[in-house]
């Protein structure tokens, strides 16, 4: 089967290197890739947002199953065109990715169907949205209401801190587009859990879940990005929590867009925050979550194409999906300023003497070669994913690898899975 995964970062690369591995396989296409991608597969110089040329490459290669990778393409109907023109292909449709490609929509939904979430209102007017946080109490958690790369979520700790959230959001345009309207939040106490689950518009499956590390310095400290780091399985997720999640979020979800006509089929990705009184719904992702597929997918030992196509044929209702006992941890490699502004093109050293290295996957996210040479190329570089027995192995094996990696200014967190391991210190 020959098959095109859409979009260039760490997430593609690890969908291209866990698709590889299926003996139902025969070719892979990434667009437009990386310099990690195209140790699996090959690259084609086809931006993800071009839906016309992806739909055109995959209608004459012949290509059997498009594997759909960032939300951008998603929210602008690239598998309603794919459907439309008889290709097959993985994700939501555009009216089911409004779950993520709009906060408000997710939000709206949520409260219908009494799904656990945070308190908030939504504005389209930056003097409503001032007036309200002059009234409000804080922490108060200012969202984008629209797609921002995972950085459009400022949280304010005064009114001041919340107005200059709102003006660069509304006024300033930050974040473009997604910025027009906005959800002001309360701001939930506990701890965050990342889930995947597949859907196939009636069923779902559960995969491993996973703990992301957002913030760009150590504490959790700095500004929001993309993530910078993730664990898996994660240590506040316990078999309770799973069946009020089931009963809670994915029930009543699944009821409620049935409800309104859609049909959600792909995977669905909720980030949630743990809290005192049970999970409770921050977001809804409409694909694999960036850096949680690369610390999921090196778990998951079942065949990952035969796992998507039951899924598009809606029959999940009676699959099994089979997991490694052993924890992974993933480290990210970002540019120096990342999220803010860095500079690209600097040469990566190292790379060859991870690549046998045992139960270690390092995959590119902005990488390029030029010249026979791997270069860096956007903000995130490299995920760099260690298995172990328990976290704490997977742990100091990702971070043995991390340290044999280096290029100009090269940054990432030191602390990636420290506070699980320091919890299961102290409850020993």
């Amino acid at each position: 089967m020959k098959i095109l995964v859409i979009g260039g970062g760490g997430r593609e690369h690890a969908l291209v290197w866990k698709l590889g591995q299926s003996p139902g396989v025969s070719r892979i296409f990434c667009a437009p890739g990386n310099a990690g991608t195209l140790e699996h597969g090959e690259n084609i110089p086809i931006a993800a947002n071009d839906l016309p040329a992806l739909a055109h490459f995959a209608r004459e290669n012949r290509i059997e199953l498009t594997v759909v990778g960032p939300d951008d393409p998603l929210a602008a109907g690239i598998v309603d065109l794919f459907e439309e023109e008889g290709l097959r292909v993985f994700g939501p449709s555009q009216s089911a990715a409004r779950l993520e490609s709009s906060k408000i929509f997710a939000k709206e939904l949520m409260r219908e169907s009494k799904i656990p979430t945070a308190r908030g209102a939504a504005f389209s007017k930056c003097e409503a949205a001032f007036a309200f946080v002059e009234e409000a109490r804080f922490p108060l958690v200012v969202k984008a209401d629209g797609l921002a790369l995972g950085k459009g979520v400022i949280i304010a700790h005064d009114p001041a801190e919340a107005k200059a959230a709102i003006d660069s959001m509304m006024n300033e345009r930050r974040f473009g587009d997604a910025g027009r309207r906005l959800l002001i939040e309360e701001c939930l106490t506990g701890t965050e859990c990342s889930l995947h689950a597949l859907v196939d518009g009636k069923s779902f499956r559960l995969l491993a879940t996973a703990r992301d590390h957002k913030r760009a310095h150590d504490g959790d400290t700095g500004p929001n990005t993309g993530g910078m780091g993730a664990f898996s399985p994660a240590d506040n997720f316990s078999a309770e929590s799973e069946a009020q999640f089931e009963r809670q979020v994915m029930g009543p979800l699944l009821d409620a867009l049935k409800e309104n006509q859609v049909t959600f089929r792909g995977l669905l990705f909720p980030g949630l925050m743990m809290t005192a009184e049970g999970p409770r719904v921050l977001e809804f992702n409409c694909r694999f979550g960036d850096p949680e597929t690369q610390v999921i997918l090196p778990r998951l030992k079942s065949d990952l194409l035969e796992l998507l196509q039951t899924t598009i044929d809606g029959k999940l209702e009676s699959t099994a999906i089979e997991w490694e006992k052993r924890a992974a941890v993933t480290v990210v490699l970002a540019s120096g300023g990342y999220p803010d502004k860095y500079d690209v093109g600097k040469r990566i050293e190292g790379l060859e003497n991870l690549a046998k290295a045992k139960d270690v996957h390092v995959f590119h996210a902005g990488t390029r070669k030029v010249d026979g040479a791997v270069v860096t190329a956007g903000g995130r570089v490299l995920a760099v994913t260690a298995l172990g027995e328990n976290v704490a192995a997977a742990r100091a094996r990702a971070y043995e690898a991390v340290a044999q990696i280096s290029f100009e200014g090269c940054h990432y967190r030191r602390d990636i899975a420290l506070g699980a391991v320091a919890a299961k210190v102290v409850g020993h």
